[in-house]
C-alpha cells in the first residue's frame, strides 16, 4: 500500500464490489484507504490492514499483525470457525446478518403457498401431461390463514417471517435463546421498515428446550436458527415425532440443524407431511440421497439468501459499520465467540 498518514486506517476489500460500490465505501470518511483485491491479497497488503471485507479469505495471524476487524460477506460464520484468526481475541469479527431478511422470509412464505396449494403435485402433473380427474379435490388448498407456522430462531429473518405471515392471517409461534428480551437487540442489523423489532407478533415464545412441545402445534416448523454445538440436530427424532402428520418443515438455517436421517425416517414413514430444504448437512446434497425421490420433498441448493441486490444491501452494511468503526461505536452484528454466532 502506499505510504499515508498516521491517522489512516487501512482497509482491504477481498470480494469482487462495483467501482460504484468501492466509491460509496470509500465516501465514508477521508482516514479510510480502502483497496479490492480479488480474488487474491497480496501478502504486503494484508500486513498493513486494519480491517478486512472477506468471504472466504482468512489470512494466518502472523501475516496480518494489525488486523482488528473482520467484516465478513455472509450472515452464518460457521465455515470459518476453525480459521485461527477467528479465535485471535484482539480481531472483531462482524457478519451480514440482517441483509439476507427479505428475501429468506419471501423463500419460506413461498414454500408454505407451494405444500399449501400442492404446487409439487401440480408440476408432477404437468410434467406428465395430465389432466387429473376430480381436479377440485385434488386441489383442494389448506389456506394460510388460520395455520400455524412456528419459527425457530428469531432474528431478522424470523422477524420478517412474522411480519409476512401475521399478515395472511396465520398464528405465529416463536423460540429464542433469551425470552427476557423479545425485541431485537440494538447491535443487530434490520432494513428499515421490515421485521418485528419489538417482538409483538408472536402469540408465544418458547426456550429452545420447549421445542418440541411448540412443534407439536405447528403448521410450518421454520428453521433459521445459527449452526452451534447447541443447534447441531436441535430438530431429530423426538421432535419430527411430535409434530402434526399434516405439518411441513422448513430449514432454511444449516443442514446440521436437522438430524437428516430421521428427517428421511420420518418423511418415509408419513410421520410428516412433507418438506422444503435449502441447507443440508453435506454440500453439495448426494446424488444418492433418497430425499431427491421423495415427492413430498421440495430441494433447493442453498440459495434461499440469495439477491440480486446481495452485494448492494451487504456493502450497506459494511459503511454503516465503518461508520461505526471510525467514531467507536459498538459494531452491529459483532461474533459472541462463546455463542458462536
Amino acid at each position: 500500500m502506499p505510504t499515508a498518514s498516521p491517522d489512516t486506517i487501512r482497509v482491504i476489500v477481498a470480494m469482487n464490489f462495483s467501482d460504484d460500490i468501492m466509491a460509496q465505501l470509500r465516501a465514508v470518511s477521508p482516514r479510510y484507504h480502502i483497496e479490492r483485491h480479488f480474488p487474491n491479497v497480496p501478502e504486503s497488503a494484508i500486513a498493513e490492514a486494519e480491517v478486512l471485507y472477506t468471504l472466504g479469505y482468512f489470512p494466518d495471524p502472523a501475516r496480518a499483525p494489525r488486523l482488528r476487524w473482520i467484516q465478513t460477506h455472509s450472515a452464518g460464520i460457521d465455515h470459518a470457525a476453525s480459521q485461527p484468526i477467528m479465535q485471535a481475541e484482539d480481531v472483531d469479527i462482524t457478519t451480514s446478518s440482517g441483509i439476507h431478511a427479505t428475501p429468506m422470509a419471501e423463500y419460506c412464505l413461498m414454500m408454505m403457498l407451494a405444500f399449501a396449494y400442492k404446487l409439487p403435485l401440480m408440476l408432477r402433473l404437468q410434467g406428465r401431461a395430465e389432466w387429473p380427474d376430480k381436479q377440485h379435490k385434488a386441489f383442494a388448498p389448506r389456506e394460510l390463514r388460520g395455520l400455524t407456522v412456528g419459527i425457530v430462531g428469531y432474528g431478522s429473518v424470523g422477524r420478517e417471517l412474522a411480519r409476512l405471515a401475521d399478515g395472511v392471517g396465520m398464528t405465529v409461534l416463536a423460540a429464542k435463546r433469551d425470552l427476557k428480551h423479545p425485541e431485537l437487540p440494538e447491535d443487530k442489523y434490520q432494513e428499515a421498515g421490515i421485521g418485528d423489532p419489538t417482538g409483538e407478533i408472536p402469540a408465544r415464545l418458547y426456550p429452545p428446550e420447549a421445542l418440541a412441545s411448540m412443534a407439536a402445534e405447528c403448521d410450518f416448523l421454520v428453521l433459521i436458527a445459527p449452526l452451534t454445538g447447541d443447534t447441531r440436530h436441535l430438530v431429530g427424532e423426538d421432535v419430527l415425532n411430535t409434530m402434526k402428520k399434516t405439518a411441513v418443515l422448513i430449514n432454511v438455517a444449516r443442514g446440521s440443524v436437522v438430524d437428516e436421517k430421521a428427517l428421511i425416517s420420518a418423511l418415509a414413514a408419513g410421520k410428516i407431511a412433507g418438506a422444503a430444504l435449502d441447507v443440508f448437512e453435506e454440500e453439495p446434497l448426494s446424488a444418492t440421497s433418497p430425499l431427491w425421490q421423495m415427492e413430498n420433498v421440495i430441494i433447493s441448493p442453498h440459495i434461499a439468501g440469495n439477491s440480486s441486490r446481495y452485494h448492494e444491501k451487504a456493502a450497506a452494511l459494511f459503511a454503516e459499520n465503518l461508520q461505526r468503526y471510525i467514531e467507536k461505536r459498538p459494531l452491529l452484528n459483532r461474533l459472541e465467540r462463546k455463542r458462536g454466532y
